[in-house]
């Protein structure tokens, strides 16, 4: 305890907490001697700097988060209101879960399974909302592009066009993409002729800009009643759901 107070004493002294300028200066062999004292603590509990690389990580985490939180407020509309994006689920729907996605990442594959169990467990109680996010390469932007243009033959279609190919694994090439769109009941000609659509590849861009807004540098990233969750944390997921659920 004694040494801990003559560090802490030491310390103010060294910062000069609000003390006489006088009394907050040290001499050089004061000094050395407070250097010595810290030293010889820390050397003797080695896991204080630990604890300390751990607290100032989740400081870091807690910033990081909060501008998070920070830009999903500032950008509300665009996230919520974009009439473009794919929704399943009732408009009226008692829960909103936004999820950027992109149809290469296997991690999407993942959250997928844990979306359409949701959606079967609370039918209309929830609504999930896409944010085609292609980030991938540029098979990634060909299935968003395709899910976009099959979006426009109905909101069934597309999800059946999306699970199809969220749960495809390997490569989606144009051949692979329009199999996939054939099985899932897609007109393909129709949708080739949409995906040719400038407007389309702008609502893609729109959400990238979003997603760089919201610093989704990784998918899946979910928004679950305005809880941000990113990536496929099924525990996250269902905490942050059930507590939306509860009210």
């Amino acid at each position: 305890m004694h040494r801990l107070f003559a560090i802490f004493t030491a310390s103010v002294a060294l910062l000069g907490c609000q003390q006489p300028a006088a009394s907050a200066q040290l001499t050089d062999p004061e000094r050395d001697e407070v250097r010595e004292v810290v030293r010889e603590y820390i050397l003797e509990n080695p896991e204080i700097i630990e604890e300390a690389l751990i607290e100032l990580q989740r400081r870091a985490r807690a910033r990081e988060m909060q501008a998070v939180y920070d830009a999903v407020a500032a950008n509300y509309d665009a996230i919520y209101n974009d009439p473009r994006d794919p929704r399943l689920g009732a408009d009226d729907a008692e829960i909103v879960i936004v999820e950027f996605m992109d149809y290469k990442c296997s991690y999407c594959r993942v959250a997928a399974s844990w979306v359409e169990d949701v959606r079967e467990r609370y039918g209309d109680r929830v609504q999930v909302l896409f944010k085609e996010y292609p980030i991938l390469g540029e098979d990634s932007t060909e299935a968003a592009r395709a899910a976009l243009a099959a979006l426009r033959q109905g909101a069934d279609v597309y999800a059946a066009f999306h699970m199809a190919m969220v749960n495809s694994s390997g490569p989606l090439p144009a051949a692979r993409i329009d199999q996939l769109a054939t099985v899932s009941g897609v007109n393909v000609a129709q949708m080739r002729e949409d995906m040719a659509d400038p407007a389309i590849m702008a609502h893609i861009n729109q959400v990238r800009s979003l997603g760089r807004a919201l610093n989704v540098t990784g998918t899946p990233f979910f928004i679950v009643d305005g809880v941000v969750v990113p990536g496929a944390n099924e525990m996250a997921l269902d905490q942050a759901l059930a507590e939306a659920l509860r009210g």
